[in-house]
């Protein structure tokens, strides 16, 4: 079975694979979508629901319309009603999530349009939904994902930029414009893995003293850190935390402790100043400060991680999972947890939480 660290090295394969095929995997049921959506409404849940985060500021500013995520379970049990001329799309990389299934036939009961993003056309998302988006990967045999994460804000992004083009939103010139951005931060992904491992390799015998990793992103880059504390507690089994930067300066800061880990996830955007604040703020009281820039800044220290790609803060989120997905990789091997079997195999058959 192939780890975490082995999907990580395949995304650029994958990455190119959606971009060279898009047009197949998108065009027919993009023509399907009403032209006079005013707003976006994607239920995830995990990993999948991190993706989402990582792609909606691009997705917004693309569409020019609100795009909100919403956990299935509460939009099924609570929140089912849908605004006209919302666009739904429901994504589970498996395909196999209880609570996706639910909220898709509630959905399609109540005579909304769905569109699923799966890896696994046949798997029950696949089945019950009327129109199903191929997320354009093989299926992945790690259950802890990290290539489909990525890839699926890959596709998000190229959904809204087909969308956006398609209802006037993109001139060609934009869309082709933007395609070549995209791929040439894919083009970088081999240079962004190979510096993300140096720097794991370098820092791993200090991560592995930690008790607790708190993750702090902005913008595109909270759902990185949403990501940081999802594959963390997942593979590290320690605790761990996601925020976005004004979130935790609001309340979650007053539970800081002095062996706590933190990374700050900064795409080098519009809030890069209030994130070298709070990182004024914590290291007067933290040790193990540690940022990973998507670019290079002139304040990063030794134990930094510059990824050396400069582009648009929108598309941070294609390239700054890969440190935080390697960083739990070898954590997880350090303290020898075994990954590929479940260390508790009873959860599903009592929750079914995947079907």
């Amino acid at each position: 079975m192939k780890s975490i660290e082995d999907y990580v090295h395949l995304e650029p394969k994958y990455y190119e694979a959606v971009l060279q095929n898009y047009a197949d995997l998108f065009d027919n049921q993009i023509a399907q979508i009403n032209h006079n959506i005013t707003n976006v409404v994607i239920y995830a849940t995990g990993s999948s629901s991190n993706a989402a985060y990582g792609a909606l500021p691009f997705m917004s500013n693309i569409l020019k319309m609100p795009v909100k995520i919403e956990e299935p379970s509460i939009a099924e049990n609570y929140l089912l009603h849908v605004e006209p001329n919302s666009l739904c799309i429901a994504i589970s990389q498996g395909g196999h999530s209880y609570s996706v299934v639910k909220i898709i036939q509630r959905l399609q009961d109540a005579g909304n349009t769905v569109f699923a993003l799966t890896s696994e056309l046949d798997s029950p998302v696949g089945k019950v939904c009327q129109h199903v988006l191929d997320m354009g990967m093989p299926i992945e045999e790690m259950p802890y994902v990290s290539a489909g994460y990525s890839v699926e804000i890959l596709d998000l992004m190229l959904l809204a930029m087909l969308i956006a083009q398609k209802t006037g939103k993109l001139s060609s010139v934009e869309f082709t414009k933007l395609l070549a951005e995209i791929k040439s931060i894919v083009l970088k992904m081999p240079e962004v893995i190979n510096s993300a491992s140096n720097w794991v390799e370098n820092n791993i015998s200090n991560f592995a003293t930690a008790k607790r990793l708190v993750f702090i992103g902005y913008g595109a880059a909270y759902g990185v850190s949403r990501e940081g504390e999802t594959k963390t507690t997942e593979a590290v089994r320690i605790n761990s935390w996601g925020k976005e930067l004004e979130e935790y300066m609001h309340g979650p800061y007053l539970g800081l402790n002095a062996d706590d880990f933190i990374i700050c996830i900064d795409p080098m955007g519009k809030l890069h100043d209030r994130m070298d604040l709070l990182k004024q703020f914590l290291n007067k009281h933290v040790k193990n400060v540690y940022t990973i820039y998507a670019g290079k800044d002139e304040n990063a220290t030794a134990d930094d991680l510059s990824l050396g790609i400069t582009t648009s803060e929108l598309l941070a989120s294609l390239f700054m999972t890969v440190p935080v997905h390697l960083l739990a990789y070898k954590l997880s091997q350090v303290k020898k947890i075994d990954l590929q079997h479940s260390a508790y195999p009873d959860f599903d058959q009592i929750t079914a939480s995947k079907i």
